[in-house]
């Protein structure tokens, strides 16, 4: 049952809601939703909430990715900000959780729940028949004779006083405009639009505990523990089916085969990373003809998909019992570890790779992606070698891993990439530049493009992307690249001057607006 309170802010959220958000772009909108929406958390008072430390940290991270929001709008910061927010939903629902997507399935789910019980709240909310009907009733007559005697001391004014009749012309001229104005936002999409901003206020107004996922995560421990019965993989069914039975030699076949693995592949390893050493680490040069761009592209997603691989296999192999074979478990804990140091070397290759790419190619979104994918794969390796050394479960791992992947996308969010790339591509001297890729970017990156434009000048190649009817790209010259600059400035800034508005404002493109106006 919704509360007074309820009853007044579900309106009231709507109506902003629908101010902050229609048909605007993101910026200072979704901030100041986000700002409020956490308010009204903090309002209802999470006592139990606070206690968990997971909360705090998502607290501060959901504040920041709103400020990064205001301050550059990009789509990093939304994802950041977004995500936050569910997942300080999920925390307050359940302080117990530990997992950064549990808690953010938790807020997902208990957003589902909220939307499915909303409609019967609201009917819920609102009063009887009879009640309407009387109430209605006492309004009519309580309305009728005031309205009555203005609408006839309106038409003798307007008969008597020809100004009052032409200030009332326009005044009911202008009541008819604000209604056609009014009657075409009701439009099937705008309806829509207001359905799903009566779903996101009721989700921050409402909470429904949703404690599923907390109990099933806290079946798990944060350590491997022994188990009497299940001690291997190789285990033989008792022919009467009722009981599992193992032999003695079983737990000694799987760390046999355990060791093979580790021994064979930390071999074949040794030789990939003593070329890629000798290829990579020291003096690589590629020639003219070299495709460093196919070479970067097939090797780095087979060399991180084979690491990954490489880590579930030391979790498959540590997953039980062989964490306590006392006889063997040594010589397979350094055999595994050897193996997850030589990943952490291929992990370096790796990035040599894209460095190398970054280097001779420029910056680019995908670049930097992999840049920190391989930062959060080191940091697995770290894990994996917790679990190998002080027996932590995969649960821990997870846990460990969720808050790494979280604090990444909370530094894509605050990071302001666009301009970095564009600044590294025109001042490290490259033999062609991607200009097209360049002029594709947000407006705010405009500004940092003209202070550098005479860096076209001493570029032997610079590219963009052909028409739409035709695919790859085409060489340009260098006056046609600062014409190209020239009209994407001009219409940027029209576009701007037309569309812009307080609700999608972010400090990034007003500041270059100002500037690139100034420059005229």
């Amino acid at each position: 049952m919704l509360n007074t309170t309820q009853k007044w802010l579900l309106p009231v959220g709507l109506v902003l809601f629908d101010v902050l958000f229609w048909e605007q772009h993101i910026g200072l909108n979704l901030a100041l939703y986000t700002l409020m929406a956490v308010a009204v958390l903090l309002a209802s008072r999470p006592q139990s909430a606070w206690r968990s430390g997971y909360f705090r940290l998502v607290l501060l991270g959901t504040v920041v990715s709103a400020g990064a929001v205001a301050w550059y709008g990009s789509g990093a910061a939304a994802l950041a900000c977004t995500a936050s927010l569910l997942m300080l939903w999920g925390y307050a629902n359940q302080p117990p959780l530990k997992q950064a997507g549990l808690a953010l399935l938790t807020g997902l789910g208990a957003a589902a729940e909220v939307l499915a019980g909303l409609p019967n709240l609201l009917v819920r909310a609102l009063p009887s028949r009879q009640t309407k009907v009387g109430r209605l009733g006492w309004y009519v007559r309580l309305l009728a004779m005031p309205l009555l005697v203005l609408g006839i001391f309106h038409v003798l004014f307007a008969l008597a006083n020809p100004r009052y009749r032409t200030l009332a012309d326009k005044v009911w001229a202008s009541v008819a405009a604000w209604l056609a104005k009014y009657f075409e936002l009701l439009s099937w999409g705008h309806l829509l639009f207001l359905l799903v901003g009566l779903a996101s206020t009721a989700v921050m107004l409402l909470r429904v505990p949703l404690p599923g996922l907390a109990q099933w995560e806290a079946r798990f421990a944060e350590v491997v523990l022994r188990r009497r019965d299940g001690v291997a993989s190789f285990a033989v069914r008792h022919p009467d089916f009722r009981r599992r039975t193992f032999r003695s030699s079983d737990l000694r076949k799987e760390y046999l085969g355990a060791l093979a693995v580790f021994g064979l592949v930390n071999l074949l390893l040794l030789a990939v990373n003593a070329i890629d050493i000798q290829w990579l680490w020291f003096g690589f040069s590629p020639e003219p003809s070299f495709n460093l761009a196919q070479f970067v592209h097939e090797g780095t997603y087979v060399l991180i998909f084979s690491i990954l691989l490489a880590m579930g296999i030391v979790l498959w192999f540590f997953r039980r019992n062989l964490n306590f074979y006392q006889p063997g478990l040594p010589l397979l804990r350094w055999g595994a570890t050897v193996w997850v140091v030589q990943n952490a070397i291929l992990a370096v290759s790796v990035g040599l790779r894209n460095y190398y790419y970054i280097s001779h190619m420029g910056l680019a979104y995908k670049r930097i992606g992999v840049c920190f994918f391989l930062l959060l794969t080191l940091f697995g390796l770290v894990t994996i070698l917790l679990k190998i050394w002080q027996r932590r479960s995969a649960f821990a791992l997870v846990r460990l891993n969720s808050v790494a992947v979280y604090l990444v996308l909370l530094s894509l969010a605050l990071g302001n990439w666009e301009i970095w790339i564009a600044r590294y591509n025109l001042t490290s001297g490259f033999r062609q530049i991607d200009y097209g890729f360049l002029l594709n970017m947000p407006g705010r990156v405009l500004l940092e493009l003209v202070r550098h434009r005479a860096a076209l000048a001493s570029t032997l190649s610079i590219t963009t992307e052909k028409t739409y009817s035709s695919y790859g790209t085409q060489t340009i010259k260098a006056d046609a690249a600062q014409r190209m600059l020239d009209t994407r400035i001009a219409n940027w800034r029209a576009y701007y001057q037309a569309t812009a508005s307080w609700q999608d404002w972010t400090y990034a493109d007003w500041q270059a607006y100002r500037q690139l106006s100034q420059r005229r």
